[in-house]
C-alpha cells in the first residue's frame, strides 16, 4: 500500500509522522522498523501516530514507537513535533491537550517553538553505586515519562556514549526494561550540556526531550542549577526546562524547544513486511 507521511524533527531528534485518526493503520514492529530505516525507508529515530482521543479532556491521542518497532510511553521531542503535526492535520488551536501512555500532555504552540508540560516525574534515585566494566560508578535515575539514568561528567564531549551508554542501558541494575542514559556536563550556573543514548534506538541521538528533562532535574538537585535550566544538545539546539519543586517532588515540569517540518511524501509499504 501507499502510505502518506510527514518527516519532522525536534532539535535534531527526527520522526516519521502518520495521521491515523481513521484508525485504518495497524503497523507491525517490522513495518515500523522499515519506515524508520535510514537506508531502505524514510529514516527516523521514531514514528508517531495521531489517533482519536479516548477522553473528552483531550483533542488527540499520541502513539510513539522507537525505531526498533517497540512502543514507548512518551517522547518529549516527539510530543513537540506531534503538537504541530496534530495542529496541521486536525485543525487544533495553539493550545490543546493530548493523550500519551504516560498521561495527559498540554501543549502551547508559538510558531516553531512548542512548550509542553510533562507528566509528574517519579522513581527518583540519587547516588546509587553501580558496578560497570570500568569500575563502580555513581548513577542517578528518574522517570520523566520513560526511565532515564543520569551520569555527571566534567566533559560530556569525551564520553564514549555508544559503548558506555549501551552497557548501562542493558545493565541488570535497570532490568528488565532497561533505561535511557544521559551524560551531563555543567556549563555554567544556568546551563548544562547533555548527550543521550536512547533505548529503542540503541544509539546516541541528537537530542532527547525526556532525557534533557531528567538531566535538568538531577542537575537542579545535585548542582543547584535553578529553573529554568538551559540544556545544550548534540544537535546544536538549546532546550529549556522549567519546573516547581515541593520537597523531593517536582511539579509543573515544562519542556520548550523547536519542532520543524522537514518534508512530506508517500512510500510503498509491503504487507509482507513483518
Amino acid at each position: 500500500m501507499k502510505l502518506s507521511f510527514t518527516k519532522m524533527n525536534g532539535a535534531g531528534n527526527d520522526f516519521v509522522m502518520l495521521d491515523n485518526r481513521s484508525r485504518s493503520l495497524s503497523l507491525t514492529p517490522k513495518q515500523i522498523e522499515f519506515l524508520c530505516d535510514r537506508h531502505r525507508g524514510i529514516g527516523g529515530d521514531g514514528l508517531l501516530l495521531v489517533e482519536p482521543p479516548t477522553s473528552a479532556q483531550s483533542a488527540f491521542r499520541m502513539r510513539y514507537y522507537n525505531s526498533d518497532g517497540s512502543e514507548a510511553d512518551m517522547c518529549g521531542n516527539g510530543a513537540r513535533c506531534f503538537s504541530r503535526f496534530a495542529q496541521k492535520v486536525g485543525g487544533g488551536g495553539k493550545q490543546f491537550a493530548f493523550e500519551t501512555n504516560a498521561g495527559l500532555i498540554r501543549t502551547e504552540i508559538d510558531g516553531r517553538q512548542v512548550r509542553i508540560n510533562l507528566s509528574q516525574p517519579h522513581s527518583l534515585r540519587l547516588k546509587e553505586r553501580v558496578a560497570l566494566a570500568s569500575g563502580e560508578t555513581e548513577i542517578h535515575s528518574i522517570n520523566t515519562g520513560v526511565p532515564h539514568a543520569v551520569l555527571l561528567t566534567p566533559d560530556a564531549g569525551a564520553v564514549d556514549v555508544q559503548n558506555l551508554g549501551h552497557e548501562i542501558r542493558f545493565h541488570r541494575h535497570f532490568a528488565p526494561k532497561g533505561t535511557n542514559v544521559n551524560f551531563v556536563e555543567k556549563v555554567d550556573n544556568k546551563t548544562i550540556r547533555v548527550r543521550t543514548y536512547e533505548r529503542g534506538v540503541e544509539a546516541e541521538t541528537l537530542a532527547c526531550g525526556t532525557g534533557v528533562t531528567a538531566s535538568a532535574l538531577i542537575s537542579h538537585l545535585l548542582l543547584q542549577i535553578p529553573s529554568p535550566v538551559q540544556v545544550r544538545v548534540k544537535g546544536g539546539d538549546t532546550l529549556e526546562i522549567s519546573f516547581s519543586r515541593q520537597g523531593e517532588q517536582f511539579t509543573d515540569v515544562f519542556l520548550k524547544g523547536p519542532a520543524d517540518f522537514v518534508f512530506e511524501g508517500q512510500i510503498e509499504l509491503e504487507d509482507s513486511i513483518g
